[in-house]
């Protein structure tokens, strides 16, 4: 789709391409419940019309933890690498539990090191851990991707007391409500992420 304005010519993808969205797995605990929930995630994304995923585990990426504004070679590459993959999505989901009423620091780590990322592209979150279902690490990642210039959505999924509600085999054991859920989060997150992207062609973000 050609976007034009006054002055500017623009080429943006149509509103039918896919949309490419970054799914961080925030946790790197021994042990971790994360890849039920991930798997679980990624399941209803492969039956959403217009979605390609990436899956960036923390666990993984091996990113440094002290902050540098010259990292050495090594730390380079890996910071290149991953930056490149945040700069193609066009929209986020974060997978993340809850520790001591917040999310965990290897997910802060990775959101430091980058910053034009994440601007302009829509984030939605997915959330587990006990009583709470992670809502309170989901609230306070709101305030960090505000400051980032990246747009929250609204709706959410959480897992209240998580590890009850899957079976041996990573199953929902009543699977109709989080349906339900993730299909309100991923249409608003498809909305977002094409309308966002379409801005962004017509007028790159100076924020």
């Amino acid at each position: 789709m050609d976007l034009t304005t006054a002055g500017n010519t623009a080429t943006a993808p149509t509103d039918t391409a896919p949309l490419k969205v970054a799914v961080i797995l925030a946790s790197n605990r021994e042990g971790r419940f994360a890849p039920v929930v991930a798997d679980w995630f990624r399941s209803r994304t492969d039956g959403h019309p217009g979605i390609e995923t990436d899956l960036l585990d923390v666990a993984a990426l091996d990113l440094p933890t002290a902050l540098s504004r010259r990292p050495g070679p090594e730390d380079q590459a890996v910071l290149a690498e991953v930056a490149g993959r945040l700069a193609a999505a066009d929209a986020f989901v974060v997978i993340t539990p809850e520790y001591n009423h917040s999310y965990p620091a290897p997910l802060k780590n990775l959101i430091d090191w980058h910053f034009t990322e994440w601007q302009a592209k829509p984030v939605a979150f997915v959330s587990y851990g006990g009583i709470s279902g992670g809502l309170r690490a989901v609230e306070h990642l709101r305030q960090v991707f505000a400051e980032l210039h990246a747009v929250s959505i609204r709706d959410t999924v959480s897992f209240h007391n998580a590890g009850a509600l899957f079976d041996d085999e990573g199953r929902h054991r009543d699977p109709v409500g989080p349906d339900a859920a993730a299909k309100s989060l991923l249409d608003q997150l498809v909305w977002w992420g094409r309308a966002l992207r379409g801005a962004r062609a017509a007028h790159p973000y100076g924020g």
